[in-house]
């Protein structure tokens, strides 16, 4: 009996596993625990991303949470003319990330990580905690301020520091669900994964 066939149906079922959300997202731990990687987990790796940038790792699950809802390959709703015909997207927002075509060519260029994929978990989380980083940088908030890194998440942070958010109440909104998933995230966290 050849093994080479069993192989490849093992190899290709991890693969595919790689690529789905997990069931559980407002529970890090369940998070965690569905993503444990045979090489490597999503836990190792948002804590290497933590240590790295100095972003609390909640913070960084938080951010995955809100803009994808750890779907790998997120888009933006689609425009329609005429009301049904499709024609584009709102944003080139795409991925873990949610990050937009410029921001994400900013972050490989900075970073030197050409390779990069928004639809790969390890160079999303590197990508929220080098932007959440810059921002924190660029705007003087805190590096544990979840409310306010989202608004600059979103905004970036030149809309952040001129308080175009200030004017969105939805927004604001998303920010204070963001702190709430943040905080969550931090007591299960503390509670031991």
């Amino acid at each position: 009996m050849r093994i080479y066939p069993l192989l490849a149906i093992i190899f290709v079922a991890l693969l595919a596993g790689c690529a789905s959300a997990p069931r559980q997202t407002r529970n890090i731990c369940a998070v965690f625990d569905q993503r444990d990687g045979l090489f490597d987990s999503w836990e190792s790796a948002s804590e290497r991303t933590s240590r790295k940038y100095g972003i609390p790792v909640p913070i960084l699950m938080a951010t995955m949470y809100v803009e994808s809802g750890f779907q790998p390959y997120a888009k933006t709703r689609r425009r329609y003319v005429l009301g049904f015909i499709p024609w584009g997207r709102v944003s080139t927002a795409y991925g873990y990330s949610q990050a937009l075509n410029g921001t994400w060519d900013h972050y490989r260029a900075a970073t030197g990580n050409w390779n990069a994929r928004r639809s790969n978990f390890y160079d999303a989380v590197d990508f929220i905690g080098w932007y959440h980083a810059q921002n924190s940088l660029k705007t003087g908030i805190p590096r544990n301020d979840a409310y306010s890194l989202y608004l600059a998440y979103y905004s970036g942070p030149r809309g952040y520091l001129n308080g175009s958010w200030r004017s969105d109440a939805g927004l604001q909104r998303t920010a204070r669900k963001f702190a709430g998933m943040a905080a969550l995230y931090q007591q299960q966290i503390r509670s031991g994964c």
